[in-house]
């Protein structure tokens, strides 16, 4: 976000991660939704949006996908990556930051940032971090924060406002008083923009949504999970929260 409150960048890196407890070597098969599938193929219609950068674990079948667009694989053994993506958004940021700097002096500037979460209540953002750029001959910091903290990283010319929990709705306030030898050294240079970063797991943010896993089993099959649901024989499907 740049000194007119303008977002310069916006995207979004997703993943799917799964963990697997599954005896023998089954074959899974995940379903997500036709948006999603129009994503990926990069076929969608004007009011879809493109995925890019979209890769695969080595255990999915990328033969199947093109030729379908199933997601087929046989996993590995506990925690893994299935698939990750990156999402350029063209909309407002979950996060929206404005910022106020206030000169008192030719040697004393404050600077003010309000953080406000645009997503549902219900949803929270972890582990938010705000790096406001402050110029290079800045000193004697002071801050104030309405929640979590700040720190003034010289080596980066940045303070990092760190926030472990973030709700959607809630509007917070960062202040900062520095020195400066020379405040129109700042006006020369220009300010940088501020950069936030978070995570929100299990947040579907593209709109896209597993709709199901579904885990072929050989048929005959003796070990029969004790939470799949049978839909036929050799076949079962997981549900997905």
């Amino acid at each position: 976000v740049n000194t007119n409150g303008s977002v310069l960048l916006s995207e979004i890196v997703g993943t799917i991660k799964l963990k697997v407890f599954l005896s023998g070597m089954p074959e899974l098969r995940l379903g997500l939704n036709d948006r999603m599938l129009f994503e990926l193929t990069g076929r969608g219609k004007n009011k879809s949006v493109e995925l890019e950068d979209v890769k695969f674990h080595q255990c999915v079948r990328l033969s199947r996908f093109d030729n379908d667009r199933t997601i087929s694989f046989i996993p590995p053994d506990g925690d893994f990556e299935l698939m990750s993506y990156r999402l350029n958004t063209q909309g407002e940021p979950l996060i929206w930051i404005e910022s106020v700097i206030e000169k008192f002096s030719h040697s004393r500037v404050e600077i003010m940032v309000k953080a406000k979460g645009q997503f549902k209540k219900q949803s929270v953002a972890n582990g938010v971090e705000i790096a406001v750029p402050v110029p290079s001959d800045a000193d004697s910091p002071k801050f104030k924060t309405s929640v979590g903290s700040a720190k003034y990283m010289p080596e980066k010319n940045v303070v990092v406002w760190s926030i472990k929990s973030f709700p959607g709705g809630k509007e917070f306030l960062m202040r900062a008083h520095f020195g400066l030898p020379s405040v129109e050294k700042e006006e020369v240079e220009g300010r940088p923009p501020i950069a936030v970063r978070f995570p929100m797991p299990q947040f579907p943010l593209i709109a896209g949504r597993v709709r199901y896993m579904k885990i072929i089993e050989k048929s005959g099959d003796p070990d029969t999970p004790p939470w799949a649901l049978p839909s036929q024989r050799g076949h079962y499907q997981l549900r997905t929260q």
